[in-house]
């Protein structure tokens, strides 16, 4: 059986039991993580979300620009100019 072939097959509690242990940073039953575990625990939830077509808010590490959209809390905005400088016309304040 493939690494494919286990996650098409992967049971939908399965994945909520990874992502659980993955966000707890510890396995159902109390045990720890390795750094080892946790890497391949997400890569196989990643993997399941895509192949899935999980909506992408509710994807493992989504996060929700919402009102920081379009400013320097948004890694799109273009940051630097040619010299190295911050533009800080690609900023724009928002107020609560």
């Amino acid at each position: 059986m493939t690494y494919e072939e286990l996650i098409e097959r992967l049971d939908p509690n399965v994945y909520r039991s990874l992502r659980q242990s993955i966000e707890l940073g510890k396995w159902p039953d109390g045990r720890k993580l390795t750094p080892e575990q946790r890497e391949i625990s997400l890569e196989a939830v990643i993997y399941y979300e895509n192949l899935h077509n999980i909506p992408e808010e509710e994807r493992t590490g989504y996060l929700d620009r919402g009102s920081k959209a379009g400013t320097a809390c948004d890694p799109s905005v273009r940051r630097t100019q040619g010299n190295g400088d911050v533009d800080p016309d690609q900023f724009v304040e928002v107020k609560s």
